[in-house]
């Protein structure tokens, strides 16, 4: 299974990026997907999740408000919609599919992404 996440970048505090995640060559086979970021020197951490069939959606609380994680399963892409970044969401990012578990947690998922950088200037 390939995960590949794109739309990383560089952008100025107070700016907008969306993130897309899509399987490589075949549809998500998971009820849902997350994002999750490290930060240099840092652990990872969750970031958001979706179920792919109602498409509830789960949010860390450093985010909420300001991330958006949404569904295209026509298109087999999971986006990350984010807003009025601040410098400390400058991380990588990864997408991952669910398998079991709290969403909440990174050993709930078995299938990562490479990451796309995030950099938000001051």
């Amino acid at each position: 299974v390939q995960l590949q996440a794109s739309g990383g970048g560089l952008v100025q505090a107070g700016g907008s990026l969306r993130l897309s995640c899509t399987a490589s060559g075949r549809t998500f086979s998971s009820s849902a997907e997350g994002w999750f970021r490290q930060a240099r020197g840092k652990e990872r951490e969750f970031v958001a999740a979706i179920t792919l069939s109602s498409g509830r959606a789960y949010y860390a609380d450093s985010v909420r408000g300001r991330f958006t994680i949404s569904r295209d399963n026509a298109e087999n892409t999971v986006y990350l919609q984010m807003t009025s970044l601040k410098p400390e969401d400058t991380a990588v990012y990864y997408c991952a599919e669910y398998r079991r578990g709290s969403y909440y947690y990174e050993n709930a998922y078995d299938y990562w992404g490479p990451g796309t950088q995030v950099t938000v200037s001051s």
